[in-house]
């Protein structure tokens, strides 16, 4: 199997897709957005006339208002690149949420179930003192506060709740619980270009995004009755929605997607240099020389098991 990971706007797609096309390969997205139908422009889904007949994966999967977790992810790409070798063809893993590839591949333990009552408390809390569960986490597992960004609200208040519900440190019982991925080798690629660079193709990105009517797709997803989906909590949708009701001009909106997007292409950059074994190849997934390089890599990897 090969995964494609890296920031926003590295070309991850681009790259997946010659990968795909020159290893008889099908793809598997590893994005949280794609995952949910009409979310289409702000998550970058390409269009079926961009595919070049090459099968896509857990896109378009869920409604905006279903509960799909990364543990749900897991499981349904576990159960597709199982099928996708069975047909003797190559799984192409791509995308850029990190901890869905995370899942699949180490595992995800169960937990306790869910305290809603703790929960709202941990909510009033972080309301009165934003930052003060991350601070809290921070006492009680500092190998996994060092792991989630202080602004992952759901994801620090679920750590919180585990380490209090079961007086154990979150990451201890990660590694005890997890059930890795067997039965199969991984190359991870990871897209890294300079950060210029990539700075300026996400603000074009942006800029696209608005002008092909990102504010009117999410106009059409609020009058489905979707308007608090969790995707709108996405950079760029959560802007749009805003235009929509009023709270930000579009050139405001514009701006603050720019900014918070490249803000999101550090944090993932920061994630996947955490993730072992992964190589990173320095630049755009549609430059020639980094296509060349990772089809290399891929013929080499791919020679091991013939």
């Amino acid at each position: 199997m090969v995964a494609v990971v890296g920031p926003t706007g590295s070309g991850k797609s681009d790259l997946a897709l010659a990968i795909a096309e020159e290893y008889n390969g099908e793809l598997v997205n590893c994005d949280s957005v794609q995952v949910f139908r009409y979310f289409d422009i702000g998550s970058a889904k390409t269009p079926a006339a961009d595919r070049q007949g090459i099968p896509h994966h857990l896109i378009d999967i869920a409604d905006p208002d279903a509960l799909f977790t990364a543990g749900e992810y897991a499981r349904l790409a576990r159960q597709t690149i199982a099928e996708i070798t069975a047909r003797g063809r190559l799984p192409v893993v791509v995308g850029g949420t990190g901890f869905y590839l995370r899942a699949l591949l180490d595992g995800l333990f169960e937990g306790p179930t869910r305290d809603q009552g703790l929960r709202d408390r941990l909510a009033a809390r972080e309301a009165r003192r934003p930052g003060s569960l991350h601070r809290l986490l921070r006492r009680f597992d500092r190998e996994a506060a060092a792991k989630i960004h202080r602004n992952d609200v759901p994801k620090v208040t679920r750590a919180v709740e585990v380490c209090l519900l079961t007086r154990r440190p979150v990451s201890e019982l990660f590694r005890e619980g997890r059930d890795a991925l067997r039965g199969y080798a991984t190359l991870k690629l990871g897209l890294l270009p300079d950060r210029d660079a990539l700075y300026d193709r996400v603000n074009v990105r942006c800029e696209r995004m608005f002008a092909e009517g990102l504010v009117e797709e999410v106009r059409r997803i609020e009058a489905m009755g979707y308007g608090a989906a969790k995707p709108f909590e996405s950079v760029g949708y959560k802007q749009a929605l805003q235009v929509v009701r009023g709270e930000l001009s579009a050139d405001d909106a514009l701006l603050s997607a720019q900014r918070d997007t490249r803000n999101y292409a550090k944090r993932q950059i920061t994630w996947f240099r955490r993730e072992a074994g992964l190589i990173w190849l320095r630049g755009f997934g549609d430059d020639p020389a980094i296509r060349a390089d990772a089809l290399s890599r891929v013929k080499v990897f791919a020679e091991r098991f013939r």
